[in-house]
């Protein structure tokens, strides 16, 4: 007994090698086949330069659904399909203007601003009062209509700049934008100013989406660059009764028919057994919109692209997504998940890309501790390309609804120290990408993907 014991260790050490020497090939040829011949980057400069930034209801947006169907019809995909789903259509108007008017010590001078997504806009008369600034709620919830009917909310709160991880950074800031407006308006503010939401102390305007509760009123919002933060707070400790003016012309239309695209390589084995890999089409207006999310979507495509090239065939079936409307809204995302409901799909786990198409270190993993035990456990395979940071937590917006039918999600981690440099500004542009980062990260997304075909969860 103790011979057979032995006997049967020795084997399955054997085959534990051997699946490992196996799957250490695969990984270094989608590598190899990206380094070598990857295909994202000359996809993303076609979706930047010919198409432009995607805002959601917004012509580009539409013309990226029918490039990205012919893209994945070009590569052979097995199916390829659109799934409908209704989006917001917020229009930016004309140039927004912002001024600080009739400071004792500098007169009146522009300060460049930018609307917020879903902001109302104020027309041509704009809007003048006093600035009231603020860091936090509390601090909004002390001052209360007394101190705030009548005026401009300013809310000065920065990303942290201590926390290595600067999507943590955002997160603490990232409140003041989304919700800011409508925690004005309870006290009678007539308009917000927001800092742009940013790890550098620059020039450069960030928008993003703001969220208006309902049965309060809906008052303008602009953010500001960090620089022009940090001036009218100096300024407004100097002159605390200071008067700022800004106009935009933004406003939200009807609701317009659009889609997620779907591309697919069947299983053989398992072909009910569904793994989504996939990137949101949309992005915001101000430039091409190149790291959120072109990046994304066409690494996406390229871990499908990469298993045809090497004439892979998935156990389970492959499933690029391109979500519509992440930036303003998730319609997209929750039209996945409900359908995926409906249609009693069963997915194996859902990987997205929406930071950007840096450097891949690593990936973010949620799930059951034994799915999160058993992809941490691949992280040796990872180390030869340099992806290092395997943590439990993680995923993606247009991902998250699929985890109410408890479906593991992953996030796939580049390096994030430039991203908020670009991250929702006019700089986020074709030229930000380097191809080799863009292309490795493609490949690390494919093997990730290869794993879990290979494996299950």
């Amino acid at each position: 007994m103790k011979k057979l014991f032995t006997l049967l260790v020795v084997l399955n050490t054997f085959l534990s090698l051997q699946a490992q020497e196996k799957d250490e090939k695969f990984i270094r040829t989608l590598f190899d086949e990206a380094l070598e011949r990857g295909e994202s980057y000359s996809m993303l400069h076609y979706l930047t330069k010919n198409i432009g930034g995607r805002l959601s209801g917004s012509p580009q947006a539409a013309a990226a659904v029918e490039w990205t169907r012919q893209q994945m019809m070009s590569y052979g995909f097995d199916t390829v399909f659109l799934q409908p789903v209704m989006v917001p259509h917020w229009v930016r108007g004309a140039q927004e203007k912002g001024r600080i008017v009739g400071s004792q010590k500098r007169g009146s001078f522009d300060v460049p601003v930018t609307a917020l997504g879903n902001s109302v806009g104020t027309g041509p008369e704009g809007v003048a009062a006093e600035v009231i600034e603020v860091q936090d709620f509390q601090k909004l919830a002390e001052l209360g209509k007394d101190q705030i009917t009548g005026k401009i909310v300013f809310f000065n709160r920065p990303m942290d700049p201590k926390l290595m991880d600067t999507f943590s950074a955002y997160g603490g800031a990232a409140s003041q934008r989304g919700s800011g407006p409508s925690e004005a308006a309870k006290y009678g503010a007539i308009g917000v100013i927001v800092r742009s939401l940013s790890s550098f102390k620059d020039d450069v305007l960030h928008t993003g989406s703001t969220n208006y509760a309902l049965n309060i009123p809906k008052i303008p919002a602009v953010a500001i660059s960090a620089k022009n933060a940090d001036m009218l707070s100096a300024m407004l400790k100097e002159e605390p009764n200071l008067r700022f003016y800004f106009e935009t012309h933004c406003k939200m239309l009807e609701d317009v028919l659009s889609y997620n695209v779907v591309g697919e390589i069947h299983g053989k084995v398992h072909p009910d057994e569904i793994i989504a890999v996939g990137g949101h089409l949309d992005s915001w207006d101000l430039s091409e919109g190149a790291h959120d999310d072109g990046a994304g979507c066409v690494q996406s495509i390229e871990v499908l692209r990469l298993f045809k090239a090497l004439n892979y065939q998935p156990q389970r079936t492959i499933r690029a997504v391109m979500f519509m409307n992440e930036e303003n809204g998730l319609r997209g995302g929750r039209k996945y998940a409900e359908l995926a409901g409906e249609n009693k799909e069963k997915h194996v786990a859902a990987l997205e890309s929406d930071r950007g198409g840096f450097l891949p270190v690593g990936f973010g993993i949620s799930g059951t501790k034994a799915q999160q035990d058993k992809m941490l456990s691949w992280q040796p395979l990872f180390a030869p390309y340099g992806l290092y940071q395997f943590k439990r937590g993680g995923g993606g917006a247009d991902i998250s609804p699929l985890r109410t039918q408890d479906v593991p999600t992953i996030g796939y981690l580049p390096d994030g120290q430039r991203y908020f440099k670009i991250h929702h500004t006019a700089i986020d542009n074709f030229e930000a990408v380097n191809q080799r980062e863009l292309e490795m990260g493609a490949a690390a997304m494919a093997a990730m993907i290869y794993l879990i075909d290979q494996y299950g969860l």
